[in-house]
């Protein structure tokens, strides 16, 4: 039962970026990251789960101002993707509708997670900052989203988290950093069959992992 007049963990991390986006504009600063080329590294890992081949649906959760739709446009702009992302903070969404207003394969919506069934849901960055958040209730809201994905990607989904801090290293308290076994064990006991395959080493401190159905 949320406590009257304390934000809910997602109410505090709406303000968090939208604090960011107010302080930065619409630039990877604005969205918590250092810079263009770390921001769309993470971007391409989460997109090796996705064959443009033919036309594809795809939801975009944690939208921010719109980053993935310029890294499509430049890495696939042959590829007809009509793209939906969502976001729980009502500035990055506005940012996002304002940069893309003149595409009409791409809109953005004020929400939690994914709100369509789409051939595949990415998800970049959208665990790691937790702010105070108690680690359970935490991942509560990881495994709810999870969910979320699994049940509105018909291809598969892709998530990504920063990794367990290294012996010695101080970290930042507000950032979750699970081991990638935490949730390798909850989608094989959730999503019995579906395949996982983890990405490591790309140069950051982090881990991505793509998931496709059973079948």
């Amino acid at each position: 039962m949320p406590t009257p007049g304390v934000p809910t963990p997602l109410e505090a991390v709406s303000a968090y970026y939208s604090d960011k986006l107010r302080r930065f504009g619409p630039t990877p600063l604005g969205v918590d990251w250092p810079s263009r080329p770390n921001l769309e590294l993470r971007l391409v890992q989460l997109l090796k789960l996705c064959d443009f081949s033919q036309p594809r649906s795809l939801n975009d959760v944690g939208c921010g101002y719109g980053a993935l739709r310029t890294l499509l446009s430049r890495r696939h702009r042959r590829a007809q993707i009509d793209l939906l992302g969502t976001d729980v903070s009502a500035a990055m969404v506005a940012a996002a509708r304002r940069r893309w207003r003149h595409r009409a394969d791409c809109a953005f919506e004020l929400a939690e997670g994914a709100v369509r069934v789409a051939d595949y849901s990415l998800a970049s960055g959208i665990f790691n900052v937790k702010l105070d958040c108690p680690v359970p209730e935490w991942e509560a809201l990881v495994a709810r989203t999870l969910e979320n994905l699994h049940r509105h990607s018909r291809l598969g989904y892709a998530v990504n988290f920063i990794g367990p801090a290294a012996p010695g290293q101080n970290s930042p308290p507000e950032l979750y950093r699970p081991a990638p076994e935490r949730w390798l064990m909850h989608i094989a006991d959730t999503q019995p069959g579906a395949e996982v395959t983890v990405l490591r080493g790309y140069g950051l401190p982090e881990y991505t992992l793509l998931v496709r159905p059973a079948g």
